[in-house]
C-alpha cells in the first residue's frame, strides 16, 4: 500500500531542518546509486560529514518514531539513516527500484520506502514522485512536512526539475512484518480495534479483536 501522512516534520522541525541544508556540504547522488541506477540518478545529497548531519538524523528518526500512523503502517524493525536530497532545475531520477539489501556492513532488507517533502509544491515545478502500482502510475508532490510510504519493490523515479529547487528527505524501512499483505490486514484491524475503542470502550468485542490481533503478531512478526 501507499500511504500519505501530512506533518511528519513540525514547522519549526522543517524549518530549521532547511536553514541546515542550505548551509550543507553536497555531493553528486550518483555516487551512492547502485550500477544500473547510477546512469539515471542525477541529484545532490548531503554529505555525512556535514557539519549538521547527526542533527538532522536525530530530527527525523525522533518524528517518525512520534508519528502514530507511520508506526502502524510500517511497523518498522530497522530505519535506515536517511538522505537529504535536493534537485536543481534539469535534475531528475529515472525509473529504478531501491536495493533489496541495504546497509553495509549491518545489512537489512529494505521493505519500505519513504520521501519526506521539504520544500513547499509552489517552490519547484516538476519534480514529482511517480509510483508504478498495480493501477498504473501515481505521482506525489506533497506540501512541506509531508511523507510517502511505499513498497521498496515499487519501480519509481523522481520527474525532472523543470524550474526552483526540490528538497527532500528519503529512507528505507525493514518491517517487523516482512509481507506487503499481513502489513495491511494488521494496519487495517489495528485502526478498527482504536476506533471501536473510540466509540464504545472495552467492550467483550473489543477484547476479542484485541486478542486475534496479537495472535496474527505472533504469527507474522519477523524478529
Amino acid at each position: 500500500m501507499i500511504i500519505c501522512l501530512a506533518d511528519v516534520l513540525a514547522e519549526s522541525e522543517l524549518d530549521d531542518v532547511r536553514d541546515r541544508l542550505n548551509c550543507g556540504s553536497f555531493y553528486a547522488g550518483s555516487e551512492t546509486a547502485g550500477w544500473a541506477a547510477r546512469e539515471v540518478k542525477k541529484n545532490m545529497q548531503l554529505d555525512a560529514k556535514d557539519k549538521d548531519w547527526a542533527k538532522l538524523q536525530r530530527t527525523v528518526r525522533e518524528a517518525l518514531q512520534c508519528h502514530d500512523v507511520f508506526t502502524l503502517a510500517a511497523s518498522p524493525r530497522t530505519i535506515s539513516p536517511v538522505l537529504f536530497s535536493k534537485y536543481e532545475q534539469g535534475m531528475g531520477y529515472g525509473d529504478h527500484v531501491d536495493n533489496a539489501v541495504m546497509g553495509g556492513d549491518r545489512p537489512f532488507r529494505s521493505d519500505l520506502s519513504f520521501t519526506i517533502f521539504l520544500s513547499a509544491p509552489e517552490e519547484y515545478e516538476g519534480g514529482e514522485l511517480a509510483i508504478e502500482d498495480t493501477t498504473g502510475v501515481q505521482t506525489f508532490k506533497l506540501p512541506a512536512g509531508s511523507m510517502v510510504l511505499y513498497p521498496s519493490t515499487s519501480l519509481h523515479r523522481v520527474e525532472t526539475v523543470t524550474a526552483g529547487v526540490r528538497q527532500v528527505a528519503v529512507g528505507w524501512i525493514q518491517s517487523m512484518v516482512r509481507e506487503a499483505e499481513r502489513r495491511q490486514i494488521l494496519f487495517d484491524l489495528e485502526t478498527l480495534r482504536r476506533q471501536m475503542f473510540s466509540q464504545g470502550g472495552k467492550t467483550s468485542e473489543f477484547d476479542i479483536l484485541s486478542k486475534t490481533v496479537s495472535n496474527l503478531w505472533r504469527m507474522w512478526s519477523d524478529l
